[in-house]
């Protein structure tokens, strides 16, 4: 069974590495031209056209390497610089006055392609770090290095740098642009369903009620049930809870957006669980549920497990607080962690009852909570005050931190 999946593309990555390829090119043949053209200067000839050779070679051979960032290998990368810090180092063995007159080394600006390859795939760290290295073999090629030489230098450092930080912004802005783009993907898919539940079943559940408590005996409480379920849709369609676009990185082609139409892979297990589809269920006329408006991605166990946790806190108001007691869930989706806190008011838990349950061997919220959220790494809080409720405040982190949580 297959997931059709709908791909939209943003990329101004690509482009780059499509002008590297070009330039790598024409560089080869300005570096060959030269050679040609400056002959007569060259005290050992066949030095130069030995490494022009394998320049030659390597370049139009790895062409599919800087085609883009997948298949840039770090391996490629280094091996690319290499040889061009060896072409220039070997320029004054091919020409003895290359080191106190000013000239094109063998390679020229072909070098910079391969500082241009280490920008784009890196960012401006790893361009630093490979025009580091061209400028030290160029001092050392160059004994007495000239002001145009420190010129030179300076120029293809603070260049790559440079576009080394223009990649790494526009990686940001794509995936800026590909979450705004999630988002407004559901919002539109929230509005549709709205509108086609609300003109079909949330219009049959309201006639039900209405019926049923104008008819009375066994029909009012189904008019009763038939309004719970009326306000549990009406939550869940208002919340928004239509899968979620998935925004990825191809490494290939840059930034990409997948809009996951359908999923006919019962079996597949997903990546992320939006946690409001598991809370919102709870919703009804004596539960309220409040969320972000957006997806709460969480891995599936964390997610279940807080669900769980969740649905154990529910129980004990039922227990504890009775079937008219309120309820409140509030989920709050931090860049680090998701806070769920679960307040009732119900009468309050009286101090030091917990202890006795568990003294008793009662261990609902010790297992059912506290344990659950240990076992995520995250941590479980219980406040309760005799005559004004019970808050109990459940803190997952969004990377799994394991035993290491605290449970207060």
């Amino acid at each position: 069974m297959a997931k059709r999946v709908r791909v939209v593309r943003m990329s101004v990555e690509q482009p780059l590495w499509r002008a590297l390829t070009a330039y790598r090119i024409l560089t080869m043949l300005y570096a060959i031209l030269l050679a040609v053209f400056g002959r007569e200067k060259y005290d050992r000839p066949w030095v130069a056209i030995a490494f022009l050779a394998v320049m030659t070679v390597w370049t139009l051979a790895t062409l599919p390497k800087v085609a883009g960032a997948a298949a840039c290998t770090r391996r490629f990368l280094g091996a690319d610089l290499t040889l061009a810090l060896v072409g220039i180092l070997v320029t004054p063995l091919a020409d003895f006055q290359a080191q106190h007159v000013d000239g094109p080394t063998l390679p020229s600006i072909w070098t910079a392609g391969s500082v241009l390859a280490f920008a784009i795939k890196g960012g401006w760290r790893w361009a630093a770090f490979a025009s580091t290295f061209v400028a030290v073999a160029n001092l050392i090629e160059r004994a007495e290095p000239s002001r145009d030489t420190l010129h030179n230098v300076l120029l293809v450092w603070v260049a790559s740098i440079a576009i080394g930080y223009v990649v790494e912004v526009a990686r940001a802005s794509e995936r800026t642009l590909a979450r705004a783009l999630e988002i407004e993907a559901a919002t539109r898919e929230r509005e549709r369903l709205a509108r086609d539940i609300h003109d079909s079943v949330l219009q049959v559940l309201a006639m039900v009620q209405r019926r049923g408590t104008a008819i009375g005996g066994e029909a009012a409480e189904l008019g009763r049930m038939a309004g719970e379920q009326e306000v549990a849709l009406r939550t869940l369609v208002s919340s928004g809870l239509v899968p979620p676009t998935r925004v990825s990185e191809d490494a290939a082609e840059g930034a990409v957006v997948r809009t996951v139409e359908t999923d006919d892979d019962e079996t597949a297990a997903p990546a992320e669980t939006d946690l409001r589809a598991l809370l919102a269920p709870h919703a009804g006329s004596r539960v309220t549920f409040a969320e972000p408006g957006a997806p709460v991605l969480l891995t599936p166990a964390a997610a279940g497990e807080l669900a769980a946790a969740v649905s154990a806190a529910l129980d004990n108001v039922r227990v504890h607080a009775g079937e008219s007691a309120r309820a409140w869930i509030l989920v709050e989706d931090w860049p680090d962690e998701v806070i769920v806190t679960v307040r009732d008011d119900g009468p309050g838990i009286p101090e030091g009852r917990l202890a006795q349950a568990e003294g008793e061997g009662r261990l609902g919220v010790a297992l059912s909570i506290r344990g659950r959220l240990r076992d995520l790494g995250g941590t479980a809080e219980l406040v309760s005050v005799p005559g004004q409720g019970t808050e109990v405040e459940l803190k997952v982190p969004k990377v799994s931190r394991g035993k290491a949580g605290s449970v207060r």
